[in-house]
């Protein structure tokens, strides 16, 4: 195990790497200019154009700008901001990637759960009014888009029930954190609860459910030893793809909500051309996506013993 992972991480480096060249090389040849945005259209001219990319350091070629960003990333230096002069993009992204952080990980818990016993209760319950219920439900909350799930969870726990606050920031575990961890979780709450159902009864129609059954072993321990703990495996699949998915709706409900994560930050990078802001942005979601698939194969040995790497 411990091999397979080392080499995994090998590769980790390789596609960071890429991920980085691209998002920079893409800065510097795509449309728009950071001087100019940062002068503007009535203070523009070649002569201050010129003394501020030398103090930026965009005169220089491309390779030796980029060389210099490798350097300064791998001690953890992401450079300076353009947009915010004199303060590093690491001291600016820092507290607002632990905002958006403690956000995403609200919405998978919410997600992963709920939607692994709402599918898993739907597959013991076949041949009832219960199971088709569920597989409805969740086709609607699945069809639903952010855009539109926000303003209702909103009318109906905020200002009909008044159970939460609409907006604002208190942290993990304030109540203002419910409706945003909600509307990113719904959808997959229903991609779970289907993934799930299908696996359990899947999982139901095994011989060795039906020898552990024979053997006169507790309903519980049937369901939960054997039947969940089988079913679990494609589920560990799609939670590692669901992760890129979850960013774009994490960063919707932050701007609906008005929560102090990357959201607004990130926007206003691409729209005043901070290219340090997003080639770091990058880089953070690129190496998130990494781990979150190497503890996904991580996972999968531990749910199944018969999963060995080396």
């Amino acid at each position: 195990m411990l091999v397979y992972i080392a080499r995994r991480l090998l590769w980790a480096p390789v596609l960071l790497f890429a991920a980085s060249l691209f998002v920079f090389v893409l800065g510097h040849y795509g449309p728009g200019d950071p001087v100019e945005v940062r002068l503007g259209t009535q203070h523009y001219t070649p002569e201050a154009a010129a003394r501020i990319r030398a103090q930026m350091g965009l005169d220089k070629p491309i390779p030796v700008q980029y060389g210099r960003y490798v350097w300064s990333a791998l001690r953890g230096d992401f450079g300076q901001s353009y947009r915010y002069q004199g303060k590093s993009v690491s001291s600016l992204l820092g507290p607002k990637l632990w905002v958006s952080a403690q956000l995403f990980f609200a919405g998978m818990l919410i997600m992963f759960t709920l939607g692994v016993a709402i599918g898993f209760y739907a597959a013991l319950r076949q041949g009832t009014w219960i199971d088709p219920t569920i597989v409805a439900s969740a086709l609607v909350l699945y069809a639903l888009p952010v855009f539109i799930t926000a303003p209702v969870l909103i009318m109906l726990f905020a200002l009909w029930l008044g159970w939460v606050p609409t907006s604002g920031w208190g942290g993990f575990f304030d109540k203002r954190i419910i409706l945003p961890a909600l509307t990113i979780g719904l959808p997959g709450i229903a991609v779970f609860a289907r993934m799930m159902r299908t696996s359990t009864l899947d999982v139901l129609g095994q011989d060795f459910i039906r020898t552990a059954k024979a053997k006169g072993l507790r309903a519980w321990v049937v369901n939960y030893r054997h039947i969940a703990r089988n079913a679990m495996i494609p589920i560990l699949t799609v939670l590692g793809f669901s992760f890129a998915g979850m960013l774009g709706g994490a960063l919707i409900a932050e701007l609906i909500f008005g929560i102090p994560g990357v959201a607004s930050f990130s926007l206003d990078a691409i729209f005043q051309r901070d290219y340090p802001v997003i080639t770091a942005l990058a880089l953070i979601g690129a190496g998130s996506l990494v781990i979150a698939n190497l503890i996904v194969d991580v996972l999968y040995a531990v749910v199944d013993p018969r999963i060995r790497y080396s």
